[in-house]
């Protein structure tokens, strides 16, 4: 597969997260690259966050990527005919101060990716809302819940613990109304 100008969002993930895990690397989708996905759309990113929790140094990471036609400029790696880049966040994977995150195969169009879960992108998303107040990462997360089952058992109970039960209400409430 080659990325060009019109690939989507989940190729290029799907190119990179095979490239990556051919090179050794284990690396996680995280952050606004899974929001877009899972919420089909409804919240666009371009940027595709990895996080890698094992593999080479720079040097490999440079060679992984410069086959698919990404060059590091800076902390990001940019590819000339995509919109999309990827930057790979220092670890660990984590959702708040949970570490016990699980990723999951992520089918992509012609490939996969691991990934953070439905449950973990809705969470991840609602962490941005809690903590910076962010409108935006409370609309994913809702459109998220409503087009996958998502554990809000689970998420009500990360959310008391991160000191935020009246914004899990919130949230609820935006994903059984439409905006």
């Amino acid at each position: 597969m080659t990325i060009t100008a019109h690939s989507t969002l989940a190729s290029v993930a799907a190119i990179v997260a095979g490239a990556l895990e051919r090179a050794g690397f284990r690396a996680v989708l995280t952050g606004g690259a899974c929001a877009t996905v899972y919420s089909a759309g409804a919240y666009q990113s371009f940027d595709l966050d990895f996080i890698l929790q094992h593999g080479g140094g720079q040097r490999a990471l440079d060679e992984a990527m410069a086959p698919l036609g990404f060059v590091r400029e800076g902390d990001r790696y940019v590819h000339p005919r995509s919109r999309f880049y990827v930057e790979f966040p220092r670890g660990p994977l984590a959702i708040g101060d949970d570490v016990a995150i699980r990723p999951v195969r992520l089918p992509l169009g012609e490939g996969t990716a691991l990934a953070l879960s439905a449950t973990d992108a809705c969470r991840d998303r609602l962490a941005a809302f809690y903590h910076w107040s962010d409108r935006q990462s409370l609309d994913a997360a809702a459109a998220i819940a409503r087009r996958h089952r998502v554990n809000m058992r689970l998420i009500r109970a990360w959310s008391r613990r991160e000191g935020a039960l009246d914004q899990f209400e919130e949230f609820r409430l935006a994903v059984r109304t439409r905006r």
